[in-house]
């Protein structure tokens, strides 16, 4: 675990010197938003290897509150301290470190309320739902692009115009780059233009981290938080193929040394999420207790609780584990009707996201080959599971020689799910606040929502052409609720005529009053919103 620092001879030794370094906050620096930033910034040795050799951290307290916050060395003698705050008032801080030049130094700033667009960081709400810190609900709606910030600049640029036009608020992104779409893949010649640690990129200095590498990957996070998205890191993955940059055989050690670095240099965005791993089982060098090891390291490295999970390739990591705070799954199968999906929620009891159910494509691999329709059916089916999906795209096109896709290198959308996705997260927008949940789990009913309040039942392949109003029991006769038609594909909502009553309960259920039952169009993909009026 992480050296603890000799406090009290640090502390008297800074008091022994008359000059201290002066903290580098403007006085607009000095006054911050809750969840925003603070950064504290100062000069300290370059010579020797402070990566390894200096230890910094910094005490923030308001008189209620004191969390210690890691700092790190940023290159050129430089060392920074960010700290996110999450309470309103005055604060104080003071350094702590094993050079003296970096030690006591003292300071306070402001910290104001959260401008209209911050919401703070996403947490855990209702058991198997997300929200912010100031308990504005947050639906998933994720995709993933795992190397977008290892193109060109333009490149990069594009991906972040697209997902400002897309309806995507969480991106799944490696933290390291991939082989594929290398100079060592001609297929797709995109080269990483940096790495993480100092030396070649075949033959890394892993006592020595690469600054800029980490300074390019907190300015596309920011960005990300700019556009109110999510960004879900993936620590560690497989697909450094053959160990040509030996990315996914590090030592143990190098791995906590890693781990603690990015978690001081990103902890303090409010937008970041932990992934350990992607298809963790696949990189073969790592048993499940080095898994649980690294986990423990965000743990006790993070002073914020970012949301945590690992994503499973053949095997599935057991996300019962305390420090797992939700399943992130790949299972197109169990996305693909809604009483599979339910099953991991029963599981878990945590919030549970799909984040691969296959992706809409046209390649020669199986789980690339999704249609569109495939692919939206598969969200709403997870949604009617109290669950959430995860997009992603890997469409060739014939026009486009370069052969780029959204699921590697990020650039442009091609595929027709994205704007029913929007259409989608629109739906769950206006819905109960406290998520939806399934209304009848234990027998086949594809219905979410709060009972007494709104509900949504999703009929996904099947093609009904009528369905008899009826809801689940524990309401109170004489309640009233109006029916709208959704046509998950088209996008279309159409109110139906009337307002619904129902009686007393009958075995499981209530039923209007007059018999009366839904005229459907006989097709796949529709739904039923039922919403309280009275």
């Amino acid at each position: 675990m992480k050296p603890k620092l000799n406090l009290p001879r640090l502390l008297a030794l800074a008091s022994t010197c008359f000059a201290f370094f002066v903290v580098t906050a403007s006085a607009e620096d000095a006054v911050v938003e809750k969840w925003g930033r603070f950064e504290i910034l100062l000069n300290g040795p370059a010579e020797g290897n402070p990566f390894m050799e200096v230890e910094l951290e910094a005490t923030f307290t308001n008189g209620f509150e004191t969390k210690t916050v890691s700092g790190f060395y940023d290159g050129d003698g430089v060392y920074r301290i960010r700290f996110m705050p999450e309470a309103t008032g005055e604060w104080r801080y003071r350094t702590q470190s094993s050079a003296w030049e970096l030690s006591n130094q003292v300071g306070e700033f402001e910290v104001v309320a959260p401008s209209s667009d911050n919401h703070g960081p996403v947490s855990v709400y209702n058991t198997y739902h997300f929200a912010y810190a100031d308990e504005t609900p947050y639906w998933v709606m994720g995709t993933t692009s795992y190397t977008w910030t290892h193109r060109p600049a333009e490149f990069e640029e594009l991906t972040l115009k697209t997902l400002e036009e897309s309806p995507f608020n969480k991106l799944r992104m490696c933290v390291f780059p991939q082989t594929h779409g290398t100079k060592m893949d001609q297929s797709q010649p995109m080269p990483p233009e940096r790495f993480p640690f100092e030396g070649e990129g075949t033959d890394p200095n892993y006592e020595r981290f690469n600054p800029e590498f980490f300074q390019h990957l907190e300015m596309r996070v920011q960005n990300l938080q700019d556009l109110g998205i999510e960004a879900d890191l993936i620590l560690f993955h497989p697909y450094d193929d053959d160990h040509i940059w030996g990315l996914d055989h590090m030592d143990d050690a190098t791995e906590e040394r890693y781990i603690r670095y990015i978690v001081a240099r990103l902890s303090s965005y409010r937008n970041v999420w932990w992934s350990i791993a992607n298809e963790f089982d696949f990189v073969r060098n790592k048993t499940d207790a080095d898994w649980d090891r690294n986990f423990q390291v965000v743990v006790d490295a993070d002073p914020y609780g970012h949301l945590r999970s690992i994503h499973n390739g053949k095997e599935i990591y057991d996300n019962n584990k305390p420090w797992v705070t939700h399943a992130s799954i790949q299972n197109g199968a169990a996305a693909d009707t809604v009483t599979a999906a339910q099953l991991y929620r029963d599981v878990y009891r945590k919030p549970v996201v799909y984040d691969e159910l296959e992706y809409e494509g046209n390649h020669d691999l199986r789980w690339a080959q999704l249609t569109g329709e495939d692919l939206v059916h598969r969200f709403w089916a997870a949604t009617a599971a109290g669950t959430y999906g995860g997009h992603s795209e890997f469409i060739f096109d014939d026009e486009d020689t370069s052969q780029v896709v959204w699921l590697g290198q990020g650039g442009e959308l091609k595929g027709d799910s994205p704007e029913r996705l929007a259409f989608l997260l629109e739906i769950l927008e206006n819905g109960p606040l406290g998520g939806f949940e399934p209304i009848d789990k234990w027998h086949w009913d594809p219905t979410v929502g709060q009972p007494g309040v709104q509900y949504l039942t999703y009929f996904g392949r099947q093609a009904p052409e009528e369905w008899e109003f009826k809801l689940y029991k524990g309401l109170e006769a004489g309640m009233k609720f109006k029916v709208e038609i959704i046509d998950a594909w088209n996008m279309t909502i159409t109110p139906v005529k009337g307002v619904f009553e129902i009686g007393e309960k009958k075995d499981y259920h209530h039923y209007d009053t007059k018999g009366r039952s839904i005229q459907l169009d006989g097709k796949p993909y529709q739904a039923l919103r039922i919403t309280r009026v009275n």
